[in-house]
């Protein structure tokens, strides 16, 4: 069973919104075993629309529009269903219009009459009641193929999506089980990975499929696998998992949402009772961030000091004016004096410090833009390294936190 989802808004479409609804919508769907075959985003016009349904109607057999169920009248979508339908009849439904009266109320709003237009859909709809606010859901059937329209507003939608809509495509269809597992790597590219796990790759059954998932110092490597038997494809993705342990084990950090690289860290820190602080310029924070992102965090990370200019670093941290005027800024010697500096000031195990240039300008100093110095201490030793990850800021900074994490990870093991 294959699934589009729609969404209708020029907001979209201006770049004013990021659509995160898509992408929930078809997390939910992947789990009831079913595939989302395209992600279409329109503007509020009527033609466009009813394009877009059509099309949608000739491609898969269950249509998601989100957006355009608002009582103004840039919110068309209702309107426009019900000419695709063929529905000139509106049907009000009194316990639809008691909700909004209540939620009104609830908020000390007073209530106007444009919002009784909500209460009515379609005749040939069924109501998808929402509990969460004014614009009620609608579910259409018409030729083996299920219409569902849901408000824009992303909590209204999750509710529905939950409540309404994932049982009724249960009931209504004989689904497949979908189950992805996903490996996280770090510290190597996406072809020479592929080098390496290419017979592995051939081999996968055509049930089993490999995607590679690259972003800045990390390959994510995503084995989907879809059948009617859940137990056994768990089992056959959960070997290849294995085989995949076998062929790359040096830069495998664990399974995704259960191991990541920010959480390994935390584990191994705990484990061994130890303490981390950061100190960082490049990053602004950052690696800081990736650490408490990990619940518990509160047990090994210290805190963080962001130096982000000279005279900081030297106030703050420690660093030697006279290191800074003879190696620059951004320089090894400049990297492990500032991780001396939040080492003894925050009396922690193990601190981690970062300087570079993220660019575009080299802020006066004699080392290109992407260059960046990492280093790590310890109570038994130090270490910095020097790496160039090119351009642009963007992808210089969240390569080198990636990179410190990835540091601090294998010297801590």
């Amino acid at each position: 069973m294959n699934a589009e989802i729609i969404t209708i808004g020029d907001e979209i479409l201006i770049g004013q919104i990021v659509d995160t609804n898509s992408q929930w919508i078809g997390q939910q769907l992947n789990k009831i075993g079913v595939s989302v075959h395209q992600i279409t985003s329109i503007q509020d016009d009527q033609q466009h629309i009813l394009n877009a349904l059509k099309e949608a109607q000739e491609r898969v057999g269950i249509v998601i529009i989100t957006g355009g169920l608002g009582p103004t009248k840039d919110d068309i979508t209702k309107k426009t269903i019900a000419a695709f339908f063929n529905d000139d009849k509106m049907i009000e439904y009194p316990e639809v219009l008691l909700h909004i009266k209540a939620l009104f109320k609830k908020i000390n709003h007073p209530f106007k009459e444009v919002q009784i237009a909500q209460a009515s859909l379609p005749s040939k709809a069924t109501l998808l009641m929402n509990h969460f606010g004014t614009a009620p859901g609608m579910w259409f059937y018409e030729n083996k193929t299920v219409f569902i329209s849901l408000p824009g507003v992303p909590y209204e939608m999750k509710g529905l999506i939950t409540n309404e809509v994932l049982p009724r495509i249960q009931k209504q269809f004989k689904l497949p089980h979908i189950i992805h597992k996903t490996i996280m790597t770090y510290g190597q590219g996406e072809s020479r990975i592929a080098e390496k796990i290419e017979d592995f790759e051939n081999n996968l059954p055509p049930h089993i499929k490999l995607a590679y998932l690259p972003s800045f110092g990390r390959v994510r490597l995503r084995l989907s696998a879809k059948g009617v038997h859940k137990e056994n494809l768990e089992k056959e993705l959960d070997c290849k998992i294995n085989e995949l342990y076998e062929l790359i084990p040096e830069i495998i950090t664990g399974v995704e949402d259960t191991n990541s690289l920010e959480k390994r860290v935390g584990e191994l820190l705990t484990k061994a009772n130890k303490t981390i602080a950061t100190a960082e310029s490049v990053t602004g924070g950052k690696i800081a961030s990736a650490l408490v992102s990990v619940p518990g965090a509160s047990y090994y990370f210290k805190g963080s000091i962001v130096a982000y200019t000279a005279e900081t670093k030297i106030n703050l941290l420690g660093v030697s004016k006279e290191t800074i005027d003879s190696q620059s800024v951004v320089s090894k010697q400049v990297a492990i004096e500032m991780a001396r500096g939040v080492k003894q000031k925050l009396q922690t195990n193990y601190a981690i410090a970062v300087t570079g240039n993220a660019g575009p300008t080299s802020d006066h100093n004699s080392k290109g833009v992407g260059t960046v110095y990492i280093a790590f201490i310890s109570d038994e030793q130090e270490t910095v390294q020097e790496f160039n990850f090119g351009q642009p800021r963007e992808k210089v900074i969240n390569k080198t936190v990636s990179k410190s994490l990835e540091i601090l990870r294998k010297e801590i093991l």
